[in-house]
Protein backbone atom coordinates (compact mmCIF):
# COMPACT_ATOMS: atom_id res chain seq x y z
CA UNK A 1 0.00 0.00 0.00
CA UNK A 2 1.19 3.13 -0.62
CA UNK A 3 0.84 6.48 1.17
CA UNK A 4 -0.42 9.73 -0.77
CA UNK A 5 0.55 12.24 1.74
CA UNK A 6 4.13 11.64 2.27
CA UNK A 7 6.48 14.17 1.80
CA UNK A 8 9.82 12.24 0.55
CA UNK A 9 13.10 13.92 2.25
CA UNK A 10 15.34 15.00 -0.69
CA UNK A 11 18.24 14.67 1.39
CA UNK A 12 18.56 13.95 4.86
CA UNK A 13 21.13 13.12 7.88
CA UNK A 14 20.98 9.80 8.73
CA UNK A 15 20.93 8.29 12.57
CA UNK A 16 22.37 5.73 12.18
CA UNK A 17 23.84 4.17 15.39
CA UNK A 18 21.28 4.11 18.94
CA UNK A 19 23.59 6.51 20.87
CA UNK A 20 22.84 9.08 18.51
CA UNK A 21 19.13 8.44 17.62
CA UNK A 22 18.66 8.17 21.33
CA UNK A 23 20.23 11.90 21.34
CA UNK A 24 17.84 13.32 19.13
CA UNK A 25 14.91 11.60 20.69
CA UNK A 26 16.05 13.14 23.92
CA UNK A 27 16.31 16.69 21.97
CA UNK A 28 12.52 16.53 20.52
CA UNK A 29 11.59 15.46 23.56
CA UNK A 30 10.27 11.70 22.23
CA UNK A 31 11.67 10.42 25.13
CA UNK A 32 13.10 11.69 28.70
CA UNK A 33 16.44 12.41 30.13
CA UNK A 34 17.26 9.55 31.85
CA UNK A 35 15.46 6.87 28.66
CA UNK A 36 18.18 4.01 28.59
CA UNK A 37 16.37 2.26 25.23
CA UNK A 38 14.17 3.48 22.44
CA UNK A 39 10.41 2.88 22.53
CA UNK A 40 8.03 2.36 19.34
CA UNK A 41 6.59 5.36 17.80
CA UNK A 42 3.30 5.76 16.00
CA UNK A 43 2.29 7.61 12.99
CA UNK A 44 -1.17 8.86 13.52
CA UNK A 45 -1.74 11.50 11.12
CA UNK A 46 -4.23 11.23 8.09
CA UNK A 47 -6.70 8.19 10.47
CA UNK A 48 -3.80 6.17 10.47
CA UNK A 49 -2.00 4.37 13.75
CA UNK A 50 1.28 2.60 12.64
CA UNK A 51 3.99 2.25 14.31
CA UNK A 52 7.26 3.98 12.34
CA UNK A 53 11.33 4.25 12.60
CA UNK A 54 12.85 7.39 12.92
CA UNK A 55 15.95 7.68 10.16
CA UNK A 56 17.19 11.03 10.77
CA UNK A 57 16.61 14.86 10.04
CA UNK A 58 16.66 17.36 7.15
CA UNK A 59 17.16 20.29 10.13
CA UNK A 60 16.18 20.70 13.64
CA UNK A 61 12.78 21.56 12.73
CA UNK A 62 12.20 18.45 10.02
CA UNK A 63 12.45 14.45 11.13
CA UNK A 64 12.38 11.73 8.74
CA UNK A 65 10.53 9.09 9.55
CA UNK A 66 9.77 5.70 8.03
CA UNK A 67 6.31 4.24 7.56
CA UNK A 68 5.08 0.21 7.90
CA UNK A 69 5.70 0.06 3.67
CA UNK A 70 9.03 1.40 3.84
CA UNK A 71 8.32 5.06 2.26
CA UNK A 72 10.06 8.29 3.77
CA UNK A 73 8.04 10.99 5.37
CA UNK A 74 8.77 14.47 6.42
CA UNK A 75 7.13 15.79 9.50
CA UNK A 76 8.19 18.51 12.60
CA UNK A 77 9.31 16.86 15.56
CA UNK A 78 6.71 18.26 17.88
CA UNK A 79 4.37 16.58 15.59
CA UNK A 80 5.46 13.49 16.23
CA UNK A 81 6.07 13.90 19.78
CA UNK A 82 1.82 14.79 20.31
CA UNK A 83 1.10 11.64 18.19
CA UNK A 84 2.54 9.75 21.28
CA UNK A 85 0.02 10.34 23.44
CA UNK A 86 -2.33 7.57 24.14
CA UNK A 87 -5.20 9.98 23.46
CA UNK A 88 -4.38 11.48 20.66
CA UNK A 89 -6.81 12.10 18.14
CA UNK A 90 -7.55 13.80 14.58
CA UNK A 91 -10.41 15.22 16.31
CA UNK A 92 -10.32 19.25 15.23
CA UNK A 93 -8.63 18.66 12.06
CA UNK A 94 -10.44 19.88 9.16
CA UNK A 95 -11.34 16.17 7.67
CA UNK A 96 -8.80 12.89 8.20
CA UNK A 97 -6.04 14.59 6.05
CA UNK A 98 -5.63 17.74 7.23
CA UNK A 99 -2.10 17.54 8.25
CA UNK A 100 -1.03 16.58 4.37
CA UNK A 101 0.37 19.22 2.45
CA UNK A 102 -1.64 18.35 -0.49
CA UNK A 103 -4.86 18.92 1.16
CA UNK A 104 -3.48 22.19 1.94
CA UNK A 105 -2.60 23.14 -0.99
CA UNK A 106 0.87 22.99 -0.96
CA UNK A 107 3.31 21.01 -3.61
CA UNK A 108 6.45 19.72 -3.37
CA UNK A 109 9.34 22.22 -4.34
CA UNK A 110 11.23 21.30 -7.30
CA UNK A 111 15.29 21.76 -7.46
CA UNK A 112 16.93 24.08 -9.85
CA UNK A 113 17.59 23.04 -13.27
CA UNK A 114 21.25 23.88 -12.60
CA UNK A 115 21.48 22.04 -9.52
CA UNK A 116 21.72 17.94 -8.91
CA UNK A 117 19.26 16.49 -7.29
CA UNK A 118 20.01 14.56 -4.41
CA UNK A 119 18.48 10.76 -3.90
CA UNK A 120 16.85 9.79 -0.38
CA UNK A 121 19.91 9.32 2.13
CA UNK A 122 22.48 10.52 -0.21
CA UNK A 123 26.28 10.82 1.25
CA UNK A 124 27.45 14.20 1.64
CA UNK A 125 29.65 15.75 -0.87
CA UNK A 126 33.46 14.74 -1.31
CA UNK A 127 35.82 17.36 0.65
CA UNK A 128 36.95 19.90 -1.49
CA UNK A 129 40.73 19.32 -1.60
CA UNK A 130 41.48 23.09 -2.24
CA UNK A 131 38.61 24.45 0.17
CA UNK A 132 38.69 21.78 2.96
CA UNK A 133 35.11 21.23 3.42
CA UNK A 134 32.01 21.28 1.46
CA UNK A 135 29.24 20.21 4.04
CA UNK A 136 25.56 19.21 3.24
CA UNK A 137 23.83 21.77 2.01
CA UNK A 138 21.60 23.41 4.21
CA UNK A 139 17.68 22.67 4.33
CA UNK A 140 16.99 25.01 7.46
CA UNK A 141 14.75 26.99 4.86
CA UNK A 142 12.21 24.57 4.81
CA UNK A 143 11.19 26.13 8.45
CA UNK A 144 7.61 28.34 6.97
CA UNK A 145 8.26 27.46 3.81
CA UNK A 146 5.25 27.90 1.50
CA UNK A 147 6.05 25.22 -0.55
CA UNK A 148 5.11 23.14 2.22
CA UNK A 149 7.71 20.77 2.18
CA UNK A 150 7.32 20.22 6.30
CA UNK A 151 4.21 18.74 7.92
CA UNK A 152 2.77 21.40 9.87
CA UNK A 153 2.59 20.81 13.41
CA UNK A 154 -1.07 21.76 14.15
CA UNK A 155 -0.48 21.93 18.00
CA UNK A 156 -1.80 20.09 20.79
CA UNK A 157 -4.84 17.66 19.37
CA UNK A 158 -8.15 17.66 21.38
CA UNK A 159 -7.70 14.24 23.31
CA UNK A 160 -4.11 14.58 23.74
CA UNK A 161 -2.36 14.51 27.49
CA UNK A 162 -0.80 17.90 26.84
CA UNK A 163 -1.83 20.27 28.82
CA UNK A 164 -4.64 22.41 27.07
CA UNK A 165 -7.10 25.99 27.85
CA UNK A 166 -10.87 25.54 28.09
CA UNK A 167 -10.95 28.37 25.90
CA UNK A 168 -9.34 27.68 22.18
CA UNK A 169 -6.40 30.59 21.75
CA UNK A 170 -6.60 32.81 18.61
CA UNK A 171 -4.03 32.06 15.87
CA UNK A 172 -1.45 34.41 15.14
CA UNK A 173 -1.38 35.14 11.94
CA UNK A 174 2.42 34.71 10.86
CA UNK A 175 4.71 38.05 8.78
CA UNK A 176 4.72 37.51 5.11
CA UNK A 177 8.06 36.49 4.15
CA UNK A 178 10.58 37.81 1.96
CA UNK A 179 11.09 36.43 -0.74
CA UNK A 180 15.06 36.68 -1.83
CA UNK A 181 15.90 38.08 -4.57
CA UNK A 182 17.56 35.58 -7.36
CA UNK A 183 21.12 36.81 -8.39
CA UNK A 184 23.62 36.06 -11.15
CA UNK A 185 26.62 34.75 -10.60
CA UNK A 186 29.38 35.18 -12.50
CA UNK A 187 31.53 32.53 -13.87
CA UNK A 188 35.24 31.90 -12.76
CA UNK A 189 36.90 34.20 -10.26
CA UNK A 190 36.12 38.04 -9.71
CA UNK A 191 36.91 40.58 -7.42
CA UNK A 192 35.15 41.01 -4.44
CA UNK A 193 34.71 42.60 -0.39
CA UNK A 194 33.38 41.06 2.77
CA UNK A 195 32.49 41.86 6.46
CA UNK A 196 34.06 39.18 8.91
CA UNK A 197 30.53 38.26 10.48
CA UNK A 198 31.22 35.32 12.46
CA UNK A 199 33.11 31.92 12.78
CA UNK A 200 31.28 28.85 13.59
CA UNK A 201 31.78 24.94 12.85
CA UNK A 202 29.46 22.70 11.21
CA UNK A 203 29.58 18.71 10.82
CA UNK A 204 31.95 16.75 8.47
CA UNK A 205 30.30 13.30 8.05
CA UNK A 206 33.83 12.00 7.31
CA UNK A 207 35.67 13.23 10.02
CA UNK A 208 35.17 12.97 14.10
CA UNK A 209 35.57 16.82 14.08
CA UNK A 210 33.32 19.70 12.61
CA UNK A 211 34.73 21.73 10.21
CA UNK A 212 35.02 25.87 10.71
CA UNK A 213 33.75 28.50 8.80
CA UNK A 214 33.94 31.56 8.03
CA UNK A 215 30.33 33.57 7.93
CA UNK A 216 30.63 37.21 5.89
CA UNK A 217 27.82 39.99 5.51
CA UNK A 218 27.78 43.15 3.07
CA UNK A 219 29.76 40.89 0.73
CA UNK A 220 30.01 42.85 -2.69
CA UNK A 221 31.11 41.22 -6.01
CA UNK A 222 32.92 44.63 -7.34
CA UNK A 223 34.36 43.88 -10.53
CA UNK A 224 33.24 42.98 -13.90
CA UNK A 225 30.40 44.48 -12.50
CA UNK A 226 29.31 45.81 -8.94
CA UNK A 227 26.64 43.14 -7.51
CA UNK A 228 25.41 42.99 -3.64
CA UNK A 229 25.20 39.69 -2.75
CA UNK A 230 24.54 40.00 1.18
CA UNK A 231 25.72 37.52 3.49
CA UNK A 232 28.59 34.32 2.09
CA UNK A 233 30.71 31.68 3.77
CA UNK A 234 33.65 29.69 3.31
CA UNK A 235 36.01 27.26 4.61
CA UNK A 236 38.14 28.49 7.48
CA UNK A 237 41.32 27.10 5.41
CA UNK A 238 44.94 27.44 6.06
CA UNK A 239 45.00 30.27 3.86
CA UNK A 240 42.46 32.01 5.94
CA UNK A 241 43.81 31.32 9.41
CA UNK A 242 46.97 32.70 7.85
CA UNK A 243 45.16 36.73 7.84
CA UNK A 244 44.46 36.14 11.54
CA UNK A 245 40.94 37.11 11.46
CA UNK A 246 38.82 38.87 13.60
CA UNK A 247 34.88 39.53 13.37
CA UNK A 248 34.39 43.25 12.00
CA UNK A 249 37.57 42.76 9.65
CA UNK A 250 36.96 44.09 6.19
CA UNK A 251 38.33 42.08 3.37
CA UNK A 252 38.82 42.44 -0.56
CA UNK A 253 39.49 39.36 -2.33
CA UNK A 254 39.92 37.43 -5.59
CA UNK A 255 37.26 34.05 -5.45
CA UNK A 256 35.02 32.38 -7.37
CA UNK A 257 31.24 32.92 -5.56
CA UNK A 258 28.49 29.76 -6.23
CA UNK A 259 25.40 29.11 -4.70
CA UNK A 260 25.44 26.53 -2.12
CA UNK A 261 24.05 26.97 1.38
CA UNK A 262 25.67 26.44 4.76
CA UNK A 263 24.61 23.43 6.58
CA UNK A 264 22.13 24.04 9.12
CA UNK A 265 22.88 28.31 8.46
CA UNK A 266 20.49 30.21 5.94
CA UNK A 267 23.43 31.41 4.17
CA UNK A 268 22.90 31.21 0.36
CA UNK A 269 26.62 31.48 -1.29
CA UNK A 270 29.56 30.16 -0.61
CA UNK A 271 33.16 31.64 -1.33
CA UNK A 272 35.82 28.58 -2.76
CA UNK A 273 39.04 29.30 -2.85
CA UNK A 274 40.07 32.72 -2.06
CA UNK A 275 43.34 34.88 -3.08
CA UNK A 276 44.86 37.99 -3.06
CA UNK A 277 43.49 38.30 0.47
CA UNK A 278 43.91 41.85 1.75
CA UNK A 279 43.08 43.41 5.09
CA UNK A 280 41.75 46.53 5.42
CA UNK A 281 43.05 48.76 8.74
Amino acid sequence: MTYAFTIEPPEYYALDNEPELMAKCQEWGLISAKATKLKTFYYKGNGLNLPCNILGFVDHMTAVIELDNGQKHCIHPSYLKEMQASGYSTRGLSGAGAETGTEQGYTAQVPDSDETSAKDNSPAELVDPEDDMDGLDSFSELKGDPDGLVEEYMGPQAGSNADVTSETKPKTKAAPKTKAVKIDLPEGKVKMSGVVKEFTTVPNHFSDNDDEVIIYESVTIMEPDVIEVGEAWSSHSATMKKQELEVGDVLTFEAKIIKKKLTRNPVPYKINNPSKIQKED
